[in-house]
């Protein structure tokens, strides 16, 4: 199928409101566009975010570590809505000044100490509370290099396959055909790994299968860009095994509701501040103070 043709200008210049879902807050430009305090709540963890495959990747994190009782993991999360443009707030650009989700602040030193970037977080939760990261040199090794191949990978999952798939204004056959076979690929590399690895680090549950698993494992489900008849995401089944089990962990299942805000009811945590959120009439509290 041909496509119209387009000749670049020599000079690019920025036209606001190109088209697309996210329109409305895109820009060339970084900083914070309006002044905004974020909230700062009793634990030592404050998490700024949204409930998308990176923001998930945070919350199962610290589920998992509170589940193996590591109280000073304790966090409470606060919900970020990129739709209403609150990552250009001025002090969540503070702390991330790429205004992206998730934005986190560990309040246990002195000074509190900001991270941003999820793979980061992963890796400075890991160390912090000795957890989730495999001594064996190998294997941390291994454990880390399946956790930056998902932060190097899954851009072309995102920006590429799923803006030209689900977003963009129009379906153009070339982006969608691209990033496709880009995104069957690393499905491949997973599935491939998955053959002979129960997790991505080995036999050990570690930060690089929370990283991978927002990502692809919501892929293969279907949750992700709907997109599952057209990847054929069935015919990798070794990556499909692999989700099913991730995701039938408990604190799994916790993270993932954290700041989510779209989906059933009973699928939504806002905001978290306490263990007791998850209970359903808490949780109702905080979508009636939402919709206030």
């Amino acid at each position: 199928m041909s496509e119209p043709s387009y000749t670049p200008p020599k000079v690019w210049k920025w036209e606001p409101g190109n088209g697309g879902r996210f329109a409305n807050i895109n820009r060339p430009i970084a900083g914070a566009t309006h002044d905004k305090e974020l909230p700062v709540g009793k634990h030592p963890f404050q998490l700024y975010s949204l409930a998308t495959p990176n923001g998930v990747k945070v919350t199962i994190m610290l589920e998992e570590l509170l589940a193996l009782g590591k109280k000073g993991a304790e966090y409470d999360a606060w919900l970020i809505n990129i739709s209403n443009g609150d990552q250009f707030g001025s002090d969540f650009v503070k702390i991330n000044p790429n205004s992206k989700i998730p934005a986190l602040m560990d309040h246990s030193t002195t000074p509190p100490t900001r991270i941003f970037e999820s793979g980061a977080m992963l890796l400075y939760l890991a160390e912090k509370f000795d957890a989730f990261l495999p001594k064996d040199h190998a294997k941390r090794t291994e454990c880390l290099s399946w956790l930056f191949w998902q932060m190097g990978s899954a851009p072309y999952l995102g920006g590429g396959f799923g803006h030209f798939y689900a977003y963009a204004p129009t379906k153009m056959e070339y982006p969608i055909d691209r990033f496709a076979m880009e995104v069957k690929r690393q499905l491949d590399v997973l599935d491939r790994h998955l053959t002979d690895n129960k997790y991505m680090a080995g036999d050990e549950y570690s930060i690089a299968d929370m990283a991978i698993w927002p990502w692809y494992g919501g892929l293969v489900a279907g949750v992700l860009y709907e997109a599952a008849e057209f990847l054929d995401v069935k015919s990798y089944k070794n990556v499909a095994r692999w989700n099913e089990e991730i995701g039938e962990r408990p604190a799994v299942q916790r993270g993932r509701m954290v700041n989510r805000a779209w989906g059933e009811p009973s699928s939504q945590l806002l905001e978290r501040h306490d263990a007791s959120d998850f209970d359903t009439r808490t949780q109702d509290k905080v979508a009636a103070k939402a919709e206030a």
